[in-house]
């Protein structure tokens, strides 16, 4: 190639910001959670204040409700919602990253029987050029991610029978090598796994209730483990056959409540629940060996120790645990003890499942509070500091009628942008430096 055209290449690529010694690093967000399901953002050139009250918004689609938080892959904006109006249906979007144009949308009905109706709650997973989209009721879908064509589906209620859990099917699909893997609540069947690319069933295991836990992939003895909190244990399962590995019983005192996902730090795995308080496990040497770290349960809602957490996953830096406590208590946690350093009052609103969305950056956190407002902050022993803070998108009636409303969707950071959603739209605002 000609040395000038080189030198053209290069420049257009470091226009875009995808070639430049120590240029800022751009990711995608193709799953619950991001790149690695555990709430890391790993992107460089991203604001370090916010230069007003209001973000400005990039652009704005109209969308129905749901409780599904985006996912960002290959240009694309995937989400869930649901229309009520002739008939009930679920729907599955695409959009361009870059405009909020729709790229394709795919329907079929679905009958709600389930509590806090909004919509769909568990988030698309992106994976080797296929969407895989998992609705309230148990309809599973595998689509090709750039155009919408179908490539296999499931009614899981009837493939599995499913006891469905009162508010519906809502942990995000997983995929490990060439399976997808389903928190479906079957009978003996909780969990279960389909091949990826024809959808043809793998294994099932444990014969338990349902959570709303999304599984996450660890590491344990040189071994892969899918870590699964169901309606009634945490457990550890191979992901290439469904082999229980490990159990540890976590019943729960009222129903099953789980929502948190599992927080992940070296060999230690936690776990919070609205009613049932908070449990911190190790992992042994064996891939067999689990034991419980800790235990901390409070008298009620109102008074509780270490943390009861409903819809938030807390965060773990270092020797420390920070998450939100049933009203809406900003809390760091000993890891070691579940001892209580530090509580504040003013990053939610207090009320009733006050809710946090925590997103790593570095040495910051990024918090989205269900008042619809995106916090940039630092976490430590000594404290919650804000750094700044800024309205993003406004609370709807949906998800929640009470309070005026609630933003309890995840949101998504991509190619240093934010996505994110409530009842009547779906939302992408710049956060490049």
């Amino acid at each position: 190639m000609h040395r000038t055209t080189l030198f053209l290449v290069a420049l257009c690529l470091v226009s875009h910001g995808l070639l430049c010694p120590g240029s800022a690093t751009a990711d995608d967000w193709p799953q619950w959670r991001g790149p690695t399901r555990d709430g890391e953002w790993k992107e460089t050139g991203i604001v370090d204040r916010f230069a007003s009250e209001q973000l400005a918004i990039k652009w704005r689609v109209p969308v129905g409700a749901g409780y599904s938080g985006p996912t960002v892959a290959d240009g694309r904006v995937y989400l869930t919602d649901r229309e009520t109006e002739p008939e009930q249906i679920e729907r599955i979007h695409c959009f361009n990253e870059q405009t909020g144009e729709v790229i394709w949308s795919v329907s079929y009905p679905a009958v709600y029987t389930i509590s806090y109706k909004a919509g769909p709650r568990a988030a698309v997973t992106i994976e080797g050029g296929r969407a895989y989209a998992l609705g309230a009721m148990g309809d599973l879908y595998c689509l090709d991610a750039a155009s919408g064509e179908l490539k296999w589906k499931h009614d899981l209620k009837q493939l599995y029978e499913i006891q469905m859990p009162i508010w519906g099917i809502a942990a995000a699909p997983l995929i490990v090598e060439d399976v997808v893997i389903l928190q479906a609540g079957g009978r003996q069947a909780c969990i279960v796994a389909l091949d990826k690319l024809t959808g043809v069933p793998r294994w099932k295991a444990l014969d338990e209730k349902a959570s709303y836990s999304s599984p996450v992939l660890v590491q344990h003895a040189g071994q892969p483990v899918v870590v699964c909190w169901t309606g009634e244990s945490v457990s550890g399962l191979a992901p290439a056959t469904g082999k229980v590995h490990w159990r540890y019983d976590f019943p729960p005192s009222r129903m099953p409540i789980g929502i948190a996902t599992p927080v992940v730090h070296e060999n230690e795995i936690f776990v919070t629940s609205f009613y049932d308080g908070s449990l911190m496990l190790r992992l042994g040497e064996q891939v067999s060996s689990v034991s419980q770290v800790w235990r901390l349960v409070g008298e009620n809602e109102r008074e509780t120790r270490g943390l009861h957490s409903i819809i938030s996953t807390p965060v773990r830096l270092g020797d420390h645990v920070y998450g939100v406590d049933s009203f809406g208590e900003l809390r760091c946690l000993e890891a070691a003890s579940g001892k209580r350093i530090w509580e504040d009052l003013t990053a939610t609103p207090r009320s009733r499942w006050s809710t946090i969305h925590f997103v790593r950056n570095g040495k910051r956190i990024w918090m989205f509070n269900e008042r619809g407002e995106l916090i940039i902050s630092e976490l430590s022993p000594q404290g919650f500091k804000e750094i700044s803070r800024a309205a993003l998108i406004a609370p709807t009636l949906n998800q929640l009628n009470q309070r005026n409303g609630v933003c309890w969707a995840h949101p998504a950071f991509a190619n240093r942008h934010v996505f994110i959603r409530n009842d009547k739209e779906l939302v992408c605002a710049s956060l490049a430096k």
